[in-house]
């Protein structure tokens, strides 16, 4: 098979259909394009989601922690805590440990969330490190946010740029490489998309006004984060590719490894779904929080983008480009 995510056509037939609901805690389960699960606890609602980190291999920790509890917050939830499993390979000595424990703390001390536990072996299993990490959160049941309640005509925003996340693993672990191409000071800047990982404020901020969806992009991009997203609501989009916003230093990374930002991984951007984008734009920037309006919910059975002047139907997404560049 190919690497990366399997096939959505093929995680359905293979893998979610064979799970049966069972307990009435239980009100959302999996479900393609859906990344937390909800228990109905009373009061409050729980809210799962889990991560592997497969791909970085610097700030692994770091990243694996913030993606998790980007989850979380698409759904108006506060993470409370995270559980940790760390599969080390057979080659890792125990400052590879420590140095993604030092990590995991250090983007834990940033969410205020607690380590509840997790695991930790080595194991020649793998031929690299692996992470994976379940984040915990929760929210009253009148505050759960949820793509369904999307509306046509509703406008679809983006928070800051697409791409962060990978131009980040790529300005770390290809550094040397990248140098010979782009200054030191971009790749710096590419470094710095790092520190903007978290959608966690933005979810805060969504949530506050009511949204109807939120959604973040990760693995496949931003377009493969609005495929997931119209398969969750329910409704097609129409996006215009002309006002996502790409830094500079991604298009110059992507022209070297014949990448597609718009395929991207990119952590650190929410989509938005939203009745006010205009309010939402302003509330955001407020926080210091760059956003888009990138396109609309309409009527129909198919959702498209509209690219070098011509309108393409956006299919469901294909591996990552992040390992085009480990391929080489």
């Amino acid at each position: 098979m190919d690497i990366g995510k399997l096939p959505n056509p093929i995680l359905h037939e293979y893998v979610l259909s064979k799970f049966q609901h069972k307990r009435d805690e239980v009100l959302i389960g999996p479900e393609v394009g859906r990344d937390c699960g909800v228990i109905d606890l009373g009061k409050n609602l729980c809210v799962v989601s889990t991560d592997p980190i497969t791909a970085a291999s610097q700030n692994a920790g770091y990243i694996g922690v913030h993606i998790a509890c980007n989850d979380i917050a698409t759904t108006g939830a506060e993470c409370v805590g995270i559980t940790l499993t760390i599969l080390a390979a057979s080659d890792s000595d125990i400052d590879d440990i420590e140095a993604i424990v030092k990590d995991v703390n250090k983007a834990a001390d940033e969410l205020s969330i607690d380590i509840l536990g997790g695991h930790t072996e080595v194991t020649d299993s793998v031929n690299r490190t692996i992470l994976s990490i379940t984040a915990i959160g929760k929210v009253k049941k009148e505050g759960l946010i949820q793509p369904k309640h999307a509306r046509i005509g509703d406008s679809i925003v983006m928070t800051k740029w697409a791409g962060m996340e990978g131009t980040a693993i790529l300005a770390y672990d290809k550094y040397d490489s990248l140098k010979e191409h782009i200054p030191e000071k971009l790749l710096n800047e590419a470094k710095s998309f790092l520190n903007k990982i978290s959608v966690v404020s933005e979810g805060k901020i969504a949530a506050s006004l009511k949204v109807h969806g939120m959604h973040d992009a990760t693995e496949g991009g931003i377009i493969g984060a609005l495929w997931e997203l119209s398969q969750v609501m329910g409704k097609s989009i129409e996006i215009h590719a002309d006002d996502i916003p790409i830094a500079f230093v991604t298009k110059e990374i992507c022209d070297i490894y014949d990448m597609d930002p718009l395929k991207l991984i990119s952590s650190g951007t929410m989509i938005i779904v939203t009745p006010d984008a205009n309010k939402l734009v302003a509330k955001l920037e407020k926080f210091g929080i760059n956003s888009s309006i990138i396109g609309e919910v309409i009527e129909g059975t198919d959702s498209y983008i509209i690219r070098d002047g011509e309108r393409r139907k956006i299919e469901p997404p294909e591996a990552d480009h992040l390992i085009k560049a480990y391929n080489e």
